[in-house]
Parts: C-alpha cells; structure tokens; sequence
C-alpha cells in the first residue's frame, strides 16, 4: 500500500536549521509532483513548496521563499524539505503530499527559544 512516512521534525532555536525527509513506497514516486504543507495550531493547512516530476521545477509559498528548499531522489524514492533561518512562525506539522492523493502522517516542527 502507499505510504508517506515524515522524519526530522524537532525543536530548534530561531535562526536555526532541520531536514525533513519523507520516505515514499508503494507508487510510482517518479511519476508524482510532490509537495510539502504545513497546517499551524488553530490555522488551515498550507502549502509550502512543490517539486516537478524531473525535479527541474520548483516552487515556494511566499512566506519561506529563499528560506526553505525542496529536493527529491528519485532513486531512493526521498522527498526532502531543507529549511534555514528558522522562525516561531514556522511552527507547524509538516506534511508530505503526493498530489493530488496521499498525504503523510506528518512531523512536528517546533520553533522556540
């Protein structure tokens, strides 16, 4: 069966840095955009960043442009989420997604002092 499996979540300082990864099985991964959203207590989930098919191609919701970025490896089927200058607003669980069907478990991200 699918499954997208999160890792990397934490508590970190602000100004500081996490690697989310997330483990994809049981699709095809090359065949899938994939994305990461966040959802903050009390607020919708949002999107955070997407990745084309090939990788080639990526996007970032305005809030964490030139702060986050997305990678995948195709061959071993990893989707990553590299995110720098961490701030409190940042503060969510992050998921992974395989648009437009499967959704991770998601981790916790937690940014404090």
């Amino acid at each position: 069966q699918v499954q997208l499996v999160e890792s990397g979540g934490g508590l970190v300082q602000p100004g500081g840095s996490l690697r989310l990864s997330c483990a994809a099985s049981g699709f095809i991964f090359s065949d899938r955009i994939m994305s990461w959203y966040r959802q903050a207590p009390g607020k919708e989930r949002e999107r955070v960043a997407d990745i084309a098919i090939n990788g080639a191609m990526t996007d970032y919701a305005v809030a964490v442009k030139g702060r986050f970025t997305i990678s995948r490896d195709v061959a071993k089927n990893m989707l990553y989420l590299h995110m720098n200058n961490l701030t409190p607003e940042d503060t969510a669980v992050y998921y992974c997604h395989a648009r437009y069907q499967w959704w991770g478990q998601g981790t916790q991200v937690t940014v404090s002092s």
